[in-house]
């Protein structure tokens, strides 16, 4: 690693304050490289990428797992890396605190927290709660002003509850609390993102892009949207490319989806710079 992690923060920081960023968001260390190959200003990682790299369900990880990994691209990467930490494996405040403290200490520029709970008949935390715990995340990274950036999520919109206005109420609470950054991944319509980018501004906001319906980076700037992720649709798009062609030898006995294989020299010479 050449570029220090305050050095990272700092740049990470800047990149939230004008413009439209992605964050494209690898599952290894190997599909880190290639990102930053390819000229992106930052990165995030994926829980369900790297939990289906290890042969484990999305939500299968333990903190230790997702700790150790951080520290891997966050020590093999010049570039920004925002955590996806889940719910910050912990129901409680104290908790969320501490697990902060362990993606602060592996190197992170930012994380996410989601209010998804961890009780399948009641999926998202009671208002106070949730808004304690992101008190306490905000704590955590303060406590040695690290800088890292702090991103607030509302999965209303995963877990059944399609309501617009709920979720802006409990995304200005975040903010309120000190999130940095809001996220409510699931919109799926111009005019939800629009209402959301202004209920909270002038904190910026992120966006999912999964699949359908799609919106271009210049659509959603237009929308005001400060940074685009796409949590693991890269890391199912490579599973998609070695399921086709695993499939076709396992069926028909033939090897022509090889030919949409990304060539193994530009792989070799883009592995080769840093060793």
């Amino acid at each position: 690693m050449t570029v220090s992690v305050a050095q990272k923060r700092a740049d990470f920081r800047k990149l939230h304050e004008s413009g439209c960023f992605v964050l494209p968001n690898p599952w290894d260390l190997g599909s880190a490289r290639l990102l930053e190959s390819l000229g992106f200003k930052a990165l995030a990682s994926t829980s369900a990428g790297f939990a289906w790299s290890t042969a484990r369900p999305d939500y299968g990880l333990s903190c230790d797992d997702v700790v150790n990994h951080l520290h891997v691209l966050c020590a093999g990467s010049d570039l920004p890396v925002n955590a996806d930490y889940e719910n910050g494996f912990a129901d409680d405040p104290q908790g969320v605190a501490a697990n902060v403290r362990r993606a602060v200490d592996a190197g992170v520029a930012g994380l996410s927290i989601e209010n998804r709970s961890s009780d399948k008949a009641k999926p998202l935390y009671d208002n106070v709660l949730a808004v304690e715990r992101i008190k306490a995340a905000r704590a955590a990274i303060d406590s040695d002003r690290s800088g890292a950036v702090l991103v607030a999520r509302c999965e209303g919109f995963l877990v059944g509850e399609a309501d617009l206005d709920a979720t802006i109420a409990r995304l200005v609470a975040f903010a309120q609390a000190g999130a940095d950054c809001l996220y409510a991944p699931g919109l799926r319509t111009k005019e939800q993102i629009a209402t959301v980018v202004k209920a909270v501004a002038p904190k910026p906001v992120n966006v999912l892009v999964g699949g359908a319906p799609g919106f271009s980076v210049a659509e959603l700037a237009e929308l005001g949207v400060r940074r685009v992720s796409v949590g693991g649709a890269l890391a199912r798009t490579a599973w998609g490319g070695f399921m086709r062609a695993a499939k076709e030898i396992a069926e028909h006995g033939t090897f022509s989806e090889f030919s949409n294989g990304y060539p193994g020299g530009d792989l070799q010479k883009v592995f080769a710079q840093r060793g």
